[in-house]
């Protein structure tokens, strides 16, 4: 793979993390922009990535971090906003995809890659309405686009199997609003060779990928699924959807916003996917439980063995 100078915003999140780590050992040379990096997170990344802390809603600045780079790797995003109007999903996702994009007008920087979701566009959430309308943004842009459509991404630290996790050691019943809508949960290492591989490669530009893993589960699935493998009778309360939809607006006022209105209006839809971006690149897909125990633990095992020893008693 050739040696790229790449600007990575959103590099601090998730996915960003892993997929700076990935650039790094590959030899590229890696700037990561954020507005607030905070104390001591340099000890976080490679020796070899750049860290630019700057207001990346800023055009200018965005053009002198851009100047001489070969790509830009636009990763932001957010799951709630402040209230419900929308307007914080706007500046997220639209408002600074068009910053992202001028800026790589102005300086010369021909390649983007862009993270989007899947639904994209689709659906009433604000969520979803402005990952299609920066999607737009970029098909129109006449860069040398690429935009990665993931189903809900899953790996040690994500926000699905641990957040389940950890609800699941506190609440002995979990009451579930659309507990039957569906995802492919895609693991993250499978995401981040994505990038990797559509990078440099030609073939990928002006090209839409869902990503998507092999398996799908509905969201009580998942739950379930999660307090076996932490060796935990738990019981699943699937919520109808009017107490759905009120949970959704508690849960707005809610600090941290375990839930929302929009994470509501989301989950009308199934996250399952249709094209096989994986398939297209060449990426065989990660089974859930080949990570699922580096995620949550053992807990099944050690159940087994306490049972194996009360019934030896």
């Amino acid at each position: 793979m050739t040696e790229l100078r790449i600007t990575v915003l959103g590099g601090t999140g998730f996915v960003g993390r892993a997929l700076v780590k990935r650039l790094a050992e590959a030899g590229h040379q890696i700037t990561l922009l954020s507005r607030n990096l905070g104390p001591h997170y340099d000890r976080l990344v490679p020796p070899n990535v750049r860290l630019r802390e700057l207001d990346v809603y800023d055009e200018g600045k965005l053009q002198s971090a851009f100047v001489g780079n070969d790509a830009v790797i636009n990763l932001v995003g957010i799951l709630n906003e402040a209230g419900d109007s929308g307007r914080g999903f706007q500046r997220a996702h639209v408002d600074l995809s068009k910053r992202v994009i001028a800026a790589c007008q102005a300086t010369g920087v021909k390649r983007l890659l862009q993270m989007s979701s899947l639904n994209a566009g689709r659906g009433s959430s604000h969520y979803l309405k402005s990952r299609g309308d920066a999607e737009a943004a970029v098909k129109a842009s006449g860069l040398q686009w690429t935009i990665f459509e993931p189903s809900v991404i899953f790996g040690v630290g994500d926000g699905l199997f641990t957040r389940f996790g950890q609800l699941l050691k506190r609440l002995p019943v979990v009451p579930l609003a659309r507990a039957r809508c569906k995802f492919a949960p895609v693991y993250i290492g499978d995401v981040v060779e994505a990038f990797v591989r559509s990078l440099d490669d030609k073939r990928t530009i002006g090209e839409v990928y869902e990503l998507y893993g092999p398996e799908v589960y509905s969201l009580a699935q998942i739950v379930r699924l999660s307090a076996k493998q932490m060796g935990l009778t738990r019981f699943v309360l699937p919520l109808p959807d009017v107490i759905g939809r009120v949970q959704g607006l508690v849960c707005d006022f809610v600090p941290g916003k375990p839930f929302s209105s929009d994470n509501y209006r989301s989950l009308l839809l199934d996250s399952v996917g249709g094209i096989d971006g994986l398939h297209r690149l060449g990426i065989e897909p990660t089974r859930v439980s080949e990570v699922l125990p580096d995620i949550l633990g053992h807990g099944e095992d050690r159940q087994a063995r306490l049972d194996r020893y009360r019934a030896m008693r």
